[in-house]
């Protein structure tokens, strides 16, 4: 599978060459938002800020556009921000590039422009991980070579879409760090890891608190009936299981055998995590 068969890996550049020529003035209400857009997200303040400077100084970077699928206006490729500061900023019109565009390069433009973003929250990075591995088929090596990341980094951006949807939103929101997030996801319950991060959240925890809270709040499992609590897990066994989980980022449990040995079992929940674990175990 070649790695740069898509823009991906190119930049904006590749997929708009000749940016700065071209721009002519557009009517505002005749643009359509970009249905790809991952981003979620945009901080008031920030727009409002954003809007002042357009006031002042008008746009100083054109947007782009392609003519709208059913010739009716024009269609945002990039400058969802400068787009929506021109509208709080009551310009009629705003400078545009027109460009044709596939329903590809659409996709990979609205990726792009976002994820090259320093503020694009983590929520919204993984959303766009995820798009580009379905959309575009990459695995999550290719991804990685094409962002100039580490797999490691991608994967565990990732593995944060298996929150609960109201951590998930605290990420968003800036309530909760990527790292508090990864914590969270020692916990396999959803009605735990919601629990746990309003708890984090209300005493202001650090990610290693975090780590902390969440090991000692994961669901135990349930005696069977019938059995003492000499048979119980070993203390050390489940500290072992824990350390595991940590490292490899995902469940795993350790089944003692009865003359000395036992087993490691370690979970897996789609291929990608099957390709991360390996790497971490240096596979």
């Amino acid at each position: 599978m070649a790695v740069n068969r898509s823009g991906l890996g190119r930049g904006l550049a590749a997929l708009l060459p000749d940016a700065g020529a071209g721009a002519q003035q557009l009517p505002i209400d005749q643009i359509r938002p970009n249905p790809y857009q991952p981003r979620r997200d945009f901080a008031p303040e920030a727009l409002a800020e954003l809007a002042d400077s357009v006031r002042q100084h008008g746009i100083v970077q054109p947007i782009t556009v392609r003519p709208a699928p059913d010739g009716a206006g024009w269609q945002l490729v990039a400058g969802e921000r400068r787009l929506r500061a021109a509208k709080m900023a009551g310009l009629p019109t705003i400078p545009a590039l027109v460009r044709p565009c596939s329903e590809r390069e659409l996709v990979e433009i609205a990726l792009i422009e976002n994820l090259q973003r320093e503020d694009i929250n983590a929520i919204e990075a993984a959303a766009a991980y995820r798009r580009c591995l379905d959309e575009f088929g990459l695995t999550q090596e290719e991804l990685a070579q094409q962002l100039g990341k580490s797999r490691t980094a991608v994967a565990n951006t990732l593995r944060l879409l298996k929150l609960d949807p109201a951590v998930q939103q605290a990420i968003s929101d800036g309530r909760l760090s990527e790292g508090h997030g990864r914590a969270l996801l020692a916990l396999i319950d959803p009605a735990e890891q919601v629990a746990t991060a309003e708890r984090i959240m209300a005493g202001h925890l650090s990610v290693r608190e975090a780590e902390e809270l969440s090991r000692s709040h994961r669901v135990k499992p349930r005696k069977r009936q019938g059995k003492t609590d000499a048979a119980a897990p070993d203390a050390d066994l489940a500290a072992y299981a824990e350390a595991l989980q940590r490292a490899l980022g995902t469940k795993v449990e350790i089944r003692p055998g009865r003359h000395g040995g036992g087993t490691i079992l370690v979970h897996y929940f789609e291929p990608e995590d099957l390709d991360r674990i390996a790497e971490a175990v240096g596979a």
